[in-house]
Protein backbone atom coordinates (compact mmCIF):
# COMPACT_ATOMS: atom_id res chain seq x y z
CA UNK A 1 0.00 0.00 0.00
CA UNK A 2 1.88 3.65 -0.44
CA UNK A 3 2.62 5.57 1.53
CA UNK A 4 0.23 8.28 1.32
CA UNK A 5 -2.52 6.12 1.22
CA UNK A 6 -1.10 4.89 4.70
CA UNK A 7 -0.76 8.22 6.28
CA UNK A 8 -4.49 9.71 4.57
CA UNK A 9 -5.81 6.83 6.75
CA UNK A 10 -3.37 7.82 10.12
CA UNK A 11 -4.44 11.32 9.76
CA UNK A 12 -8.60 10.21 9.63
CA UNK A 13 -8.25 8.29 12.64
CA UNK A 14 -6.39 10.68 14.48
CA UNK A 15 -8.94 13.65 13.63
CA UNK A 16 -11.60 10.69 14.57
CA UNK A 17 -9.88 9.93 18.15
CA UNK A 18 -9.40 14.17 18.46
CA UNK A 19 -13.05 14.71 18.37
CA UNK A 20 -14.01 11.58 21.07
CA UNK A 21 -10.96 13.50 22.81
CA UNK A 22 -13.52 15.36 25.83
CA UNK A 23 -15.78 11.82 26.61
CA UNK A 24 -12.23 10.46 27.05
CA UNK A 25 -10.93 13.14 29.24
CA UNK A 26 -14.43 11.86 31.21
CA UNK A 27 -13.89 8.19 30.99
CA UNK A 28 -10.65 8.40 32.34
CA UNK A 29 -11.74 10.26 35.39
CA UNK A 30 -14.55 7.90 35.49
CA UNK A 31 -12.00 4.73 35.51
CA UNK A 32 -9.77 6.25 37.72
CA UNK A 33 -11.63 8.44 40.01
CA UNK A 34 -10.59 6.18 43.37
CA UNK A 35 -7.62 7.24 42.98
CA UNK A 36 -7.94 10.89 43.43
CA UNK A 37 -5.32 10.82 45.77
CA UNK A 38 -2.49 11.43 42.80
CA UNK A 39 -3.08 14.97 41.32
CA UNK A 40 -3.58 15.87 38.38
CA UNK A 41 -0.73 17.72 35.81
CA UNK A 42 -1.63 21.13 34.57
CA UNK A 43 1.85 21.33 32.66
CA UNK A 44 1.51 20.77 29.03
CA UNK A 45 3.60 17.72 27.86
CA UNK A 46 6.91 17.74 27.09
CA UNK A 47 8.40 16.48 23.55
CA UNK A 48 10.27 14.04 25.10
CA UNK A 49 9.72 11.69 28.19
CA UNK A 50 13.46 11.70 29.59
CA UNK A 51 15.80 12.66 32.91
CA UNK A 52 15.59 16.33 32.20
CA UNK A 53 12.08 16.37 32.73
CA UNK A 54 11.88 15.16 36.27
CA UNK A 55 14.12 17.37 38.82
CA UNK A 56 17.23 16.76 39.49
CA UNK A 57 18.09 14.03 42.74
CA UNK A 58 14.38 13.13 42.58
CA UNK A 59 13.83 8.82 41.92
CA UNK A 60 12.60 9.53 38.15
CA UNK A 61 14.95 11.78 37.12
CA UNK A 62 17.63 8.45 38.35
CA UNK A 63 15.80 6.00 37.29
CA UNK A 64 15.49 7.58 33.16
CA UNK A 65 19.30 8.68 33.42
CA UNK A 66 20.62 4.64 34.59
CA UNK A 67 18.43 3.63 31.54
CA UNK A 68 19.18 6.18 28.98
CA UNK A 69 23.34 5.68 29.96
CA UNK A 70 22.08 1.55 29.14
CA UNK A 71 21.36 -0.82 25.76
CA UNK A 72 19.25 -2.75 27.60
CA UNK A 73 16.55 -0.89 29.16
CA UNK A 74 14.07 -1.61 32.07
CA UNK A 75 10.86 -2.46 30.76
CA UNK A 76 9.01 0.22 32.70
CA UNK A 77 11.16 2.52 30.77
CA UNK A 78 10.58 1.67 27.62
CA UNK A 79 6.62 1.65 28.63
CA UNK A 80 6.77 4.84 30.24
CA UNK A 81 8.09 6.69 27.24
CA UNK A 82 4.98 4.32 24.86
CA UNK A 83 2.82 6.40 27.09
CA UNK A 84 4.74 9.51 26.25
CA UNK A 85 4.60 8.62 22.78
CA UNK A 86 0.84 8.23 22.31
CA UNK A 87 -0.12 10.61 24.11
CA UNK A 88 1.99 13.10 21.72
CA UNK A 89 0.42 11.07 18.54
CA UNK A 90 -3.33 11.36 19.53
CA UNK A 91 -3.18 14.63 21.15
CA UNK A 92 -3.43 13.92 24.63
CA UNK A 93 -6.19 11.37 24.56
CA UNK A 94 -5.55 8.92 27.64
CA UNK A 95 -8.09 6.46 26.28
CA UNK A 96 -5.93 5.18 23.66
CA UNK A 97 -3.25 4.62 26.29
CA UNK A 98 -5.83 2.58 28.04
CA UNK A 99 -6.51 0.85 25.38
CA UNK A 100 -2.63 -0.47 24.58
CA UNK A 101 -2.03 -0.90 28.34
CA UNK A 102 -4.97 -3.09 29.34
CA UNK A 103 -6.25 -4.13 26.58
CA UNK A 104 -4.92 -4.80 23.33
CA UNK A 105 -1.24 -3.36 22.08
CA UNK A 106 -1.54 -1.40 19.30
CA UNK A 107 2.09 0.33 19.35
CA UNK A 108 3.96 -2.03 15.92
CA UNK A 109 7.32 -0.78 16.07
CA UNK A 110 9.44 1.61 17.80
CA UNK A 111 12.32 3.85 16.00
CA UNK A 112 13.66 6.91 18.05
CA UNK A 113 10.80 9.18 18.90
CA UNK A 114 8.85 7.95 16.02
CA UNK A 115 6.20 5.09 16.74
CA UNK A 116 4.02 2.10 14.30
CA UNK A 117 0.42 2.58 15.21
CA UNK A 118 -1.80 -0.40 14.12
CA UNK A 119 -4.99 0.71 13.55
CA UNK A 120 -7.00 -2.37 13.40
CA UNK A 121 -5.84 -3.20 17.03
CA UNK A 122 -6.54 0.55 17.78
CA UNK A 123 -10.59 -0.05 17.01
CA UNK A 124 -10.55 -3.22 18.95
CA UNK A 125 -9.11 -2.26 21.33
CA UNK A 126 -11.25 0.75 21.75
CA UNK A 127 -13.95 -1.82 21.50
CA UNK A 128 -12.34 -3.79 24.59
CA UNK A 129 -12.02 -0.61 26.83
CA UNK A 130 -16.27 0.53 26.11
CA UNK A 131 -16.51 -3.03 27.50
CA UNK A 132 -14.09 -3.18 30.39
CA UNK A 133 -13.85 0.19 31.62
CA UNK A 134 -14.73 -0.72 34.78
CA UNK A 135 -12.21 -3.71 34.88
CA UNK A 136 -9.12 -3.75 37.14
CA UNK A 137 -6.68 -3.92 34.01
CA UNK A 138 -8.38 -0.44 32.98
CA UNK A 139 -8.36 1.38 36.25
CA UNK A 140 -5.13 0.30 36.94
CA UNK A 141 -3.86 1.44 33.55
CA UNK A 142 -5.65 4.66 34.05
CA UNK A 143 -3.61 5.13 37.96
CA UNK A 144 -0.67 4.39 36.14
CA UNK A 145 -0.66 7.36 33.27
CA UNK A 146 -2.29 9.58 35.74
CA UNK A 147 0.56 8.97 38.12
CA UNK A 148 2.99 9.51 35.16
CA UNK A 149 1.47 12.76 33.94
CA UNK A 150 1.55 13.85 37.67
CA UNK A 151 5.31 12.86 38.02
CA UNK A 152 6.32 15.75 35.06
CA UNK A 153 8.57 18.22 36.99
CA UNK A 154 7.74 16.98 40.75
CA UNK A 155 10.08 16.81 43.41
CA UNK A 156 7.17 15.01 46.08
CA UNK A 157 8.91 11.88 45.99
CA UNK A 158 5.16 10.74 46.82
CA UNK A 159 4.33 11.30 43.10
CA UNK A 160 7.45 9.39 41.81
CA UNK A 161 6.64 6.44 43.76
CA UNK A 162 2.98 6.56 42.44
CA UNK A 163 4.60 5.92 39.35
CA UNK A 164 5.97 2.69 40.71
CA UNK A 165 3.54 1.80 42.17
CA UNK A 166 1.34 1.92 39.16
CA UNK A 167 2.94 -0.23 37.36
CA UNK A 168 3.10 -2.84 40.29
CA UNK A 169 -0.20 -2.49 39.97
CA UNK A 170 -0.62 -3.18 36.14
CA UNK A 171 1.54 -6.13 36.05
CA UNK A 172 -1.13 -7.84 38.16
CA UNK A 173 -3.41 -7.54 35.22
CA UNK A 174 -0.62 -7.36 32.28
CA UNK A 175 2.99 -8.97 31.44
CA UNK A 176 4.83 -5.79 31.56
CA UNK A 177 7.88 -7.46 29.74
CA UNK A 178 5.80 -8.37 26.71
CA UNK A 179 4.12 -4.97 26.36
CA UNK A 180 7.86 -3.22 26.12
CA UNK A 181 8.93 -5.95 23.23
CA UNK A 182 9.01 -4.20 20.06
CA UNK A 183 5.91 -6.08 19.25
CA UNK A 184 3.68 -6.69 22.18
CA UNK A 185 1.57 -9.07 23.29
CA UNK A 186 -0.68 -9.55 26.04
CA UNK A 187 -0.64 -11.81 28.74
CA UNK A 188 -2.30 -12.18 32.16
CA UNK A 189 0.13 -12.44 34.80
CA UNK A 190 -0.47 -14.91 37.95
CA UNK A 191 -2.33 -13.60 40.72
CA UNK A 192 -0.84 -13.79 44.46
CA UNK A 193 -0.05 -14.92 47.50
CA UNK A 194 3.56 -15.51 46.33
CA UNK A 195 6.55 -16.38 47.87
CA UNK A 196 9.00 -13.27 48.79
CA UNK A 197 12.87 -13.87 49.85
CA UNK A 198 14.64 -11.12 51.38
CA UNK A 199 18.26 -11.37 51.71
CA UNK A 200 20.20 -9.54 54.40
CA UNK A 201 24.14 -10.34 55.52
CA UNK A 202 26.44 -8.13 56.26
CA UNK A 203 27.96 -6.34 59.63
CA UNK A 204 25.67 -5.98 62.57
CA UNK A 205 24.87 -2.00 61.74
CA UNK A 206 24.00 -2.85 58.21
CA UNK A 207 21.33 -5.81 59.32
CA UNK A 208 19.92 -2.91 62.36
CA UNK A 209 19.46 -0.15 59.68
CA UNK A 210 17.75 -2.85 57.22
CA UNK A 211 15.06 -3.87 59.82
CA UNK A 212 13.82 -0.32 59.34
CA UNK A 213 11.73 -1.24 56.40
CA UNK A 214 11.06 -4.45 57.11
CA UNK A 215 7.57 -3.62 58.82
CA UNK A 216 6.89 -1.89 55.78
CA UNK A 217 7.59 -4.58 52.96
CA UNK A 218 5.63 -6.95 55.63
CA UNK A 219 2.65 -4.97 54.92
CA UNK A 220 2.79 -4.91 51.71
CA UNK A 221 3.36 -8.76 51.39
CA UNK A 222 0.60 -9.18 53.89
CA UNK A 223 -1.18 -11.75 51.60
CA UNK A 224 2.50 -13.60 50.79
CA UNK A 225 4.97 -15.58 52.29
CA UNK A 226 7.91 -14.00 53.15
CA UNK A 227 11.27 -15.76 54.38
CA UNK A 228 14.49 -14.25 55.47
CA UNK A 229 18.31 -15.48 53.95
CA UNK A 230 20.64 -14.40 56.84
CA UNK A 231 23.72 -15.52 58.69
CA UNK A 232 23.67 -17.06 61.92
CA UNK A 233 24.56 -14.22 64.39
CA UNK A 234 21.07 -12.61 63.41
CA UNK A 235 19.22 -15.75 63.18
CA UNK A 236 17.66 -15.29 66.72
CA UNK A 237 17.05 -11.54 66.58
CA UNK A 238 15.21 -11.52 63.01
CA UNK A 239 12.69 -14.46 64.43
CA UNK A 240 12.08 -11.84 67.47
CA UNK A 241 10.66 -9.62 65.34
CA UNK A 242 8.14 -12.04 64.14
CA UNK A 243 7.77 -10.01 60.68
CA UNK A 244 9.01 -13.66 58.82
CA UNK A 245 7.38 -16.64 57.68
CA UNK A 246 10.76 -18.55 57.99
CA UNK A 247 14.19 -17.77 58.46
CA UNK A 248 16.58 -19.44 56.16
CA UNK A 249 20.82 -19.05 57.15
CA UNK A 250 23.01 -18.49 54.81
CA UNK A 251 26.65 -20.30 56.14
CA UNK A 252 28.63 -17.96 53.76
CA UNK A 253 30.70 -20.87 51.73
CA UNK A 254 34.70 -20.12 50.85
CA UNK A 255 34.80 -19.68 47.49
CA UNK A 256 36.31 -23.51 47.41
CA UNK A 257 33.27 -25.06 49.26
CA UNK A 258 31.83 -26.64 46.29
CA UNK A 259 29.45 -28.59 48.80
CA UNK A 260 28.41 -25.57 50.12
CA UNK A 261 27.47 -23.48 47.17
CA UNK A 262 25.50 -26.76 46.09
CA UNK A 263 23.69 -26.76 49.21
CA UNK A 264 22.69 -22.80 48.90
CA UNK A 265 21.75 -23.61 45.36
CA UNK A 266 19.30 -26.36 46.36
CA UNK A 267 17.95 -23.90 49.07
CA UNK A 268 17.20 -21.26 46.67
CA UNK A 269 15.74 -23.58 44.00
CA UNK A 270 13.48 -25.20 46.72
CA UNK A 271 11.88 -22.08 48.30
CA UNK A 272 10.81 -21.53 44.53
CA UNK A 273 10.03 -17.72 45.10
CA UNK A 274 8.57 -15.09 43.05
CA UNK A 275 10.08 -11.71 44.19
CA UNK A 276 13.87 -11.66 45.86
CA UNK A 277 15.08 -8.46 47.93
CA UNK A 278 18.71 -8.28 47.69
CA UNK A 279 19.25 -5.69 50.65
CA UNK A 280 22.36 -6.85 50.66
CA UNK A 281 23.41 -5.42 47.12
CA UNK A 282 26.85 -6.89 47.54
CA UNK A 283 29.07 -9.26 45.24
CA UNK A 284 28.12 -12.65 47.29
CA UNK A 285 24.37 -11.88 46.68
CA UNK A 286 25.03 -11.30 43.27
CA UNK A 287 26.56 -14.29 42.83
CA UNK A 288 23.56 -15.56 44.73
CA UNK A 289 21.60 -14.69 41.38
CA UNK A 290 23.09 -17.20 38.95
CA UNK A 291 22.88 -19.92 41.54
CA UNK A 292 19.08 -19.95 40.13
CA UNK A 293 20.14 -20.25 36.59
CA UNK A 294 19.40 -21.68 34.09
CA UNK A 295 15.85 -22.00 35.27
CA UNK A 296 13.20 -19.95 36.24
CA UNK A 297 14.30 -16.54 37.08
CA UNK A 298 12.05 -14.74 39.47
CA UNK A 299 11.38 -10.73 40.16
CA UNK A 300 14.59 -9.51 41.79
CA UNK A 301 14.95 -5.92 43.64
CA UNK A 302 18.76 -5.02 43.43
CA UNK A 303 21.52 -4.63 41.44
CA UNK A 304 21.75 -7.35 39.64
CA UNK A 305 22.34 -7.68 35.81
CA UNK A 306 19.11 -7.55 34.10
CA UNK A 307 16.90 -7.96 37.10
CA UNK A 308 13.21 -7.22 37.20
CA UNK A 309 13.46 -4.63 39.94
CA UNK A 310 16.71 -2.52 39.55
CA UNK A 311 17.61 0.41 41.93
CA UNK A 312 18.23 2.28 38.88
CA UNK A 313 20.03 5.22 40.24
CA UNK A 314 23.65 5.63 39.07
CA UNK A 315 24.76 7.83 42.51
CA UNK A 316 23.40 4.82 44.68
CA UNK A 317 27.22 4.50 46.47
CA UNK A 318 26.92 8.03 47.52
CA UNK A 319 23.72 7.82 49.22
CA UNK A 320 22.97 6.77 53.27
CA UNK A 321 22.42 3.19 53.19
CA UNK A 322 19.11 3.42 54.68
CA UNK A 323 18.06 6.44 51.77
CA UNK A 324 19.38 3.69 49.52
CA UNK A 325 16.87 0.84 50.89
CA UNK A 326 14.33 3.37 50.88
CA UNK A 327 14.79 4.57 46.96
CA UNK A 328 15.14 0.49 46.28
CA UNK A 329 12.16 0.09 47.51
CA UNK A 330 10.49 2.75 45.74
CA UNK A 331 11.53 1.54 42.44
CA UNK A 332 9.91 -2.00 43.47
CA UNK A 333 6.58 -0.10 44.72
CA UNK A 334 7.01 0.02 47.70
CA UNK A 335 6.52 3.43 49.53
CA UNK A 336 6.95 5.45 52.07
CA UNK A 337 9.59 2.80 54.06
CA UNK A 338 11.07 3.87 57.23
CA UNK A 339 13.99 6.37 57.08
CA UNK A 340 15.00 4.79 60.90
CA UNK A 341 15.97 1.69 62.12
CA UNK A 342 14.05 -0.24 64.54
CA UNK A 343 14.57 -2.66 66.74
CA UNK A 344 11.91 -6.03 68.38
CA UNK A 345 11.15 -5.12 72.07
CA UNK A 346 13.04 -8.49 73.67
CA UNK A 347 15.71 -8.99 76.39
CA UNK A 348 16.15 -7.43 79.91
CA UNK A 349 18.15 -5.49 81.95
CA UNK A 350 21.14 -7.08 84.25
CA UNK A 351 19.86 -6.89 88.10
CA UNK A 352 22.82 -4.29 88.66
CA UNK A 353 21.23 -1.74 86.72
CA UNK A 354 17.59 -1.70 87.62
CA UNK A 355 16.19 1.39 88.85
CA UNK A 356 19.74 3.60 88.15
CA UNK A 357 20.27 6.19 85.60
CA UNK A 358 23.19 4.93 83.59
CA UNK A 359 25.04 5.64 80.45
CA UNK A 360 26.01 3.44 77.57
CA UNK A 361 30.01 3.05 76.31
CA UNK A 362 30.88 1.43 73.69
CA UNK A 363 34.75 2.14 73.08
CA UNK A 364 35.31 -0.81 70.45
CA UNK A 365 35.22 -1.02 66.88
CA UNK A 366 36.14 -3.66 64.08
CA UNK A 367 39.64 -4.96 64.91
CA UNK A 368 40.15 -4.08 60.83
CA UNK A 369 39.53 -0.42 61.92
CA UNK A 370 41.50 0.45 64.50
CA UNK A 371 40.92 4.40 63.57
CA UNK A 372 37.29 4.12 64.18
CA UNK A 373 38.17 3.76 68.17
CA UNK A 374 38.49 6.65 70.16
CA UNK A 375 41.42 6.13 72.58
CA UNK A 376 40.40 3.94 75.62
CA UNK A 377 41.81 6.00 78.42
CA UNK A 378 40.07 9.34 77.04
CA UNK A 379 36.55 6.44 77.68
CA UNK A 380 38.08 6.07 80.98
CA UNK A 381 38.09 9.86 81.79
CA UNK A 382 34.64 10.59 80.04
CA UNK A 383 33.17 7.71 82.62
CA UNK A 384 34.61 9.41 85.55
CA UNK A 385 33.18 12.97 84.23
CA UNK A 386 29.74 10.75 83.85
CA UNK A 387 29.80 9.37 87.30
CA UNK A 388 30.65 12.73 89.35
CA UNK A 389 27.55 13.80 86.76
CA UNK A 390 24.81 11.41 88.48
CA UNK A 391 25.59 8.38 85.74
CA UNK A 392 26.54 5.42 86.08
CA UNK A 393 29.33 4.22 83.65
CA UNK A 394 28.30 0.50 81.15
CA UNK A 395 30.75 -0.51 79.34
CA UNK A 396 29.73 -2.87 76.28
CA UNK A 397 31.10 -4.91 73.69
CA UNK A 398 32.61 -8.13 72.17
CA UNK A 399 34.78 -10.56 73.51
CA UNK A 400 37.57 -9.38 71.62
CA UNK A 401 37.26 -6.12 73.56
CA UNK A 402 37.74 -7.14 76.84
CA UNK A 403 41.19 -5.67 77.38
CA UNK A 404 39.23 -2.15 76.57
CA UNK A 405 37.06 -2.74 79.64
CA UNK A 406 39.97 -3.48 82.13
CA UNK A 407 41.44 -0.55 80.97
CA UNK A 408 38.50 1.94 81.64
CA UNK A 409 37.48 -0.30 84.84
CA UNK A 410 41.12 1.01 85.66
CA UNK A 411 40.67 4.48 85.08
CA UNK A 412 37.13 4.51 86.35
CA UNK A 413 36.50 1.77 89.06
CA UNK A 414 32.67 2.46 89.48
CA UNK A 415 32.08 1.43 86.07
CA UNK A 416 30.04 -1.70 85.45
CA UNK A 417 31.77 -4.11 82.56
CA UNK A 418 29.47 -6.24 80.53
CA UNK A 419 32.33 -6.65 77.88
CA UNK A 420 31.43 -9.80 76.47
CA UNK A 421 28.39 -10.52 78.16
CA UNK A 422 25.90 -8.89 75.96
CA UNK A 423 24.33 -10.76 73.03
CA UNK A 424 22.19 -8.02 70.32
CA UNK A 425 18.67 -8.72 72.35
CA UNK A 426 20.44 -7.85 75.93
CA UNK A 427 22.21 -5.07 74.04
CA UNK A 428 19.30 -3.80 72.68
CA UNK A 429 17.45 -3.64 76.39
CA UNK A 430 20.24 -1.90 77.91
CA UNK A 431 20.35 0.34 75.21
CA UNK A 432 16.16 1.18 75.41
CA UNK A 433 16.96 1.88 78.92
CA UNK A 434 20.03 4.07 79.20
CA UNK A 435 19.65 8.19 79.52
CA UNK A 436 22.24 8.17 76.80
CA UNK A 437 24.95 5.87 74.91
CA UNK A 438 28.32 7.09 73.53
CA UNK A 439 30.19 5.30 71.21
CA UNK A 440 32.34 4.80 68.07
CA UNK A 441 31.38 3.92 64.64
CA UNK A 442 30.61 0.37 65.53
CA UNK A 443 27.48 -1.86 65.02
CA UNK A 444 26.64 -1.96 68.88
CA UNK A 445 26.10 2.02 68.07
CA UNK A 446 23.20 1.54 65.85
CA UNK A 447 21.70 -0.46 67.58
CA UNK A 448 21.78 2.12 70.36
CA UNK A 449 20.62 4.65 68.11
CA UNK A 450 17.61 2.13 67.15
CA UNK A 451 16.36 1.98 69.97
CA UNK A 452 15.36 5.45 70.51
CA UNK A 453 17.81 7.43 73.49
CA UNK A 454 19.79 9.99 72.73
CA UNK A 455 23.22 8.82 71.17
CA UNK A 456 26.73 10.48 70.72
CA UNK A 457 29.14 8.68 67.91
CA UNK A 458 32.32 9.74 67.53
CA UNK A 459 33.60 9.69 63.70
CA UNK A 460 37.26 9.17 61.84
CA UNK A 461 38.22 9.45 58.28
CA UNK A 462 37.88 5.55 58.46
CA UNK A 463 34.00 6.30 57.94
CA UNK A 464 32.21 9.40 56.10
CA UNK A 465 28.72 9.66 58.49
CA UNK A 466 26.66 11.14 55.45
CA UNK A 467 26.97 7.54 54.38
CA UNK A 468 26.62 5.32 57.10
CA UNK A 469 26.32 6.90 60.50
CA UNK A 470 23.44 5.77 62.79
CA UNK A 471 19.49 6.76 62.48
CA UNK A 472 17.91 7.54 65.83
CA UNK A 473 15.38 9.89 67.35
CA UNK A 474 18.06 12.20 68.77
CA UNK A 475 22.17 11.16 67.01
CA UNK A 476 24.54 13.83 67.66
CA UNK A 477 27.75 13.09 65.14
CA UNK A 478 31.33 14.25 66.49
CA UNK A 479 33.77 14.23 63.86
CA UNK A 480 37.84 14.81 63.46
CA UNK A 481 39.92 13.27 60.92
CA UNK A 482 41.95 11.94 63.98
CA UNK A 483 39.65 10.82 66.61
CA UNK A 484 42.65 11.46 68.89
CA UNK A 485 42.05 15.40 68.21
CA UNK A 486 38.67 14.62 70.37
CA UNK A 487 39.28 16.15 73.47
CA UNK A 488 36.91 15.00 76.51
CA UNK A 489 35.59 18.05 77.46
CA UNK A 490 34.17 17.81 74.08
CA UNK A 491 32.28 14.48 74.26
CA UNK A 492 31.48 15.64 77.54
CA UNK A 493 29.78 18.59 76.52
CA UNK A 494 28.04 16.87 73.60
CA UNK A 495 26.92 14.28 76.00
CA UNK A 496 25.32 16.62 78.62
CA UNK A 497 24.17 18.72 75.57
CA UNK A 498 22.15 15.65 74.05
CA UNK A 499 21.12 14.47 77.53
CA UNK A 500 19.10 17.54 78.52
CA UNK A 501 17.43 17.57 75.24
CA UNK A 502 13.21 17.00 75.48
CA UNK A 503 12.11 13.33 74.01
CA UNK A 504 10.30 14.62 70.92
Amino acid sequence: MPQSVIAAKERSASTGLLERHTRSRAFFCEVGGHHRSVPQSTAPLPPRLDASVFPADTPLNAFFAWNEARYLRDRRYVIARDIHRLLQRFAGEIEVCLAHLACRPIIRWRFGQRIGVSLANLRVARELVEQCRHSPAVAAASRLVCSLMASIGAVDPALHAAVFRGFEDLASHVDLERLARLRPSRKVAPRPPREILIIKLGALGDFIQALGPMPDLRRHHAGDRITLLTTPRYAELAAQTRLFDDILVDRRPKALDLEGWLALRRLFRRGRFDRIYDLQTSDRSGIYAWLLRPGRMPEWSGIVWRCSHPHANPQRDRQHTMDRQAEQLLMAGIYPVSLAPWLPAAGSLPVELAGKRFVVLIPGSSPRHLAKRWPANRYGELAIKLKRAGYLPVLVGVHGEADLGRMIGDTCPDSVDLVGRTDVAALAALVRAAALTVGNDTGATHVAAAGGNPVVVLFSRASDPGLCAPRGKLVHVLMEPDLGDISVETVFAACMAVAATPAK
